[in-house]
């Protein structure tokens, strides 16, 4: 049961940024009759990943950020470009055919507060959340630890690191990933991931300028999805100046066999940018291929997944994100691991809370009834992406543009339903 006479003990491998949010939550949504948790991360990494690509921060993730103290620290630091919508175009004729849009009713944005959305890099989406951590000391960051063990008993989990260390806790969160540690460590060896069939290849293009020295034009205003017959290309701007793009590519690619063969085609940038060209040809938009010539530290990236259902969870051990239902992206992957961080913090709260000598499993299996349905309707709609990217023909594709905007009309409902929920309101039924 909680102890009320010391700080209730955490470990959280990954420092990424569901460790990291996770951790925030854990903080915010603690008993205020006790002392705040105490907390520690373990990144396998130096320090902390700031490199990557760029998400779309749905209004959902941005209020969730917001509860968190993280939004004002990525507004002080004007990370980001506001994005009021999506915008849908036709590679070939150039032509806007629909967008996803998070104007609302009254155009500030959806829910309660409303929020737009944000395009944002990862890496200043981190530092924006690192600078929120730095205020709790009950948080402390520990990089450069490869955990190679876990054990645990009625009494709580100790986990053993490369360099001869170890440390213990009452509880421990698996927040590292696709491939982790945790999971396969300990929670389910068995369920390992799988190659989804698709790779994101992607990079930042300095915007260029004419002759005149004004900026090349652009079809969109923040962020466009270029369909084409053999994959979609992202154009995007991610921050105030809008003086770079963001490239990036889902496309079906055939598997490696090997991880060292992954890293290599990986780290090939050039033949990821005549592959891209290649795939991309045709576009009626000049600004496709400038944008594509022009990406730096380009990066073809695989997208794993995990099977639907699994295991989450052993008697003190709970995974949360992709290390629990990697799935591929599905336009609000970022918003669903903060829901899962605050959801399972509201839980561990209440148990906390309750001090009725119940074990810590009553909270983690309150956390698995709220959440199991909502992460499986989203693999679903994840394997929906996954068709859409797949090679068409000609034919093929004039067939996905005249569907794809019927599909986005049917789907506003439901999509905009997710948009203003607040899982931080939402009755926890125990």
């Amino acid at each position: 049961m909680a102890n009320t006479a010391k700080p209730f003990n955490i470990i959280i491998l990954g420092g990424g940024i569901a460790g990291l949010t996770t951790a925030l939550a854990l903080t915010k949504y603690s008993p205020t009759s006790q002392p705040p948790p105490t907390i520690t991360i373990y990144e396998i990494r130096p320090q902390p990943a700031t490199i990557g690509g760029a998400v779309n921060l749905t209004p959902n993730a941005l209020r969730l950020l917001s509860h968190l103290g993280a939004f004002d620290e990525i507004r002080a630091r004007k990370y980001g470009k506001e994005c009021l919508a999506v915008e849908v175009f036709d590679l070939y004729s150039g032509s806007k055919l629909a967008e996803s849009g998070f104007r609302g009713p009254d155009g500030k944005g959806l829910g309660s507060p409303p929020f737009t959305a944000l395009r944002i890099t990862r890496g200043d989406g981190l530092k924006g959340v690192l600078a929120a951590i730095e205020k709790h000391t009950n948080i402390r960051l520990a990089c450069g630890k490869k955990t190679v063990d876990i054990k645990e008993d009625a009494s709580g989990v100790e986990i053993s690191f490369e360099d001869g260390e170890t440390a213990s806790a009452d509880i421990l969160i698996g927040c590292d990933g696709i491939h982790s540690v945790t999971r396969l460590k300990h929670v389910e060896p068995s369920r390992k991931s799988v190659y989804s069939g698709i790779c994101n290849a992607f990079g930042f293009a300095p915007r260029r300028k004419t002759e005149s020295g004004e900026y090349e034009v652009t079809h969109f205003e923040t962020s466009g999805m270029n369909f084409g017959r053999r994959g979609i290309l992202l154009t995007s701007f991610h921050d105030e100046k809008k003086d770079s793009i963001y490239v990036g590519a889902l496309m079906q690619v055939p598997e490696i066999a090997s991880r060292d063969g992954w890293k290599a085609a990986g780290a090939d940038a050039q033949m990821t940018r005549k592959e891209m060209l290649e795939r991309f040809s045709g576009a009626s938009n000049p600004l496709i291929n400038h944008a594509i010539e022009d990406a730096e530290n380009l990066f073809l990236w695989p997208v794993f997944t995990l099977s639907k259902g699994g295991k989450w969870c052993t008697d003190r051990v709970m995974l949360i994100g992709d290390s629990a239902h990697a799935m591929p992206p599905q336009g609000e992957s970022t918003g669903i691991v903060f829901e899962d961080g605050v959801l399972f913090a509201r839980c561990l709260g209440r148990w906390m809370e309750k001090s009725d000598g119940a074990p810590v499993k009553e909270a983690f299996d309150a956390y698995e009834r709220l959440r199991r349905g909502r992460i499986d309707t989203a693999f679903d709609e994840s394997q929906s992406v996954v068709r859409t990217v797949n090679e068409v023909g000609w034919l093929g594709h004039k067939i996905k543009m005249n569907i794809v905007p019927w599909y986005l009309w049917w789907t506003k409902g439901y999509r905009e339903a997710h948009f203003v929920e607040d899982v931080t309101t939402s009755n926890l039924g125990y």
